[in-house]
């Protein structure tokens, strides 16, 4: 029989399968590594795409808050000038209201009197008023004027002293008289 010897033949086959291995594993961890690079790069793309787009957001806030503070600031000049506006149209709106009232004052002025001080407080809408009259019986008719007269309401006497110096029977009176809602009458205007 031949002598045949299996035994290199096997060690030649381990040397091929474990070469066949060792190409496989390189292989293998070859296309692992380019799989791990291409997620990597993958991954790195994703993060700067979103850096990108969260920067446009940063800008387009800025510009916004921007925005915002212009609009805040446009608001508050518009406040001002409707606040101007409404003053004004209070001024106009008044002035009739005004002369109206000094010309009642006048009406409800009787001979003989005469008014030294007149000062409006406008909290509670009342004048004060400060004069001479020729007499008591004068301040009383003063008081029946303001009663009667629709643009005043509750005249309060706070004071009556004679006084010599401006005539035999003068008197200084101080008087309060509250002015009416003038806003009823308006239609007479």
């Amino acid at each position: 029989m031949a002598n045949i010897n299996l035994l290199p033949w096997r060690e030649e086959r381990r040397q091929e399968l474990k070469q066949e291995f060792m190409i496989l594993l390189g292989f293998a961890a070859g296309i692992a590594v380019v799989i791990l690079l291409a997620i990597g790069q993958l991954y790195s793309m994703s993060i700067d795409n979103q850096n990108g787009r969260n920067n446009y957001i940063s800008q387009e806030i800025s510009q916004l808050d921007a925005q915002i503070r212009e609009i805040k600031e446009l608001e508050t000049k518009r406040d001002q000038l409707l606040a101007r506006m409404r003053i004004i149209q209070d001024l106009q709106g008044n002035r009739p209201v005004i002369v109206r009232l000094f010309d009642e004052l006048v009406r409800t002025l009787p001979d003989g009197v005469f008014y030294t001080s007149v000062k409006f407080e406008e909290d509670d809408r009342s004048i004060n008023l400060q004069g001479i009259a020729e007499s008591n019986n004068k301040v009383s008719s003063l008081m029946r004027a303001f009663d009667a007269s629709e643009w005043f309401v509750a005249p309060l006497l706070t004071s009556v002293t004679a006084s010599p110096k401006d005539g035999e029977n003068a008197n200084l009176f101080k008087m309060t008289v509250t002015l009416a809602n003038p806003d009823s009458e308006e239609g007479d205007e």
